[in-house]
């Protein structure tokens, strides 16, 4: 029986849902906003929430138990340093979830999860070559 068992299983084993939620708060975190399905979105929220808490604790052990269910250090450092402190005044509620319709390829409903009170600057930072440049040495 699966009384009292929460969570979405999303069509995968536990282990890749795992690495998915790693994946992707490293990227909200990272980007401060994402866009996903709404039943990611809804089971990203909890994790992500959780570890923007541990976050604002602060302290070695929660360090190193953000570490383990993050894994990429930079967005670590991020968590720690910037976003625990944009958030230190409030109680929950880190991340807001939106509607985005519905995608077009297989009616899957989307959503954008973003955190609140985000800077608009880091979406898309580091998010790979910048196709700007390369147009601008070509022309020379």
């Amino acid at each position: 029986m699966r009384h009292r068992v929460g969570g979405r299983k999303l069509q995968r084993t536990s282990s890749h849902r795992l690495a998915l939620f790693r994946n992707q708060s490293a990227a909200l975190i990272k980007h401060e906003q994402i866009i996903t399905t709404l039943a990611k979105a809804r089971e990203l929220r909890p994790y992500t929430e959780k570890l923007i808490t541990l976050a604002k604790k602060g302290g070695l052990a929660n360090r190193r138990l953000a570490h383990s269910r993050l894994l990429d250090d930079t967005q670590l450092k991020k968590l720690f340093d910037v976003l625990a402190e944009r958030y230190k005044d409030r109680n929950g509620g880190y991340t807001r979830i939106i509607k985005a319709g519905i995608r077009a390829s297989d009616a899957a409903q989307m959503a954008v999860i973003e955190l609140v009170d985000r800077d608009t600057t880091a979406k898309g930072q580091d998010s790979g070559p910048v196709q700007v440049e390369e147009q601008e040495n070509e022309e020379a």
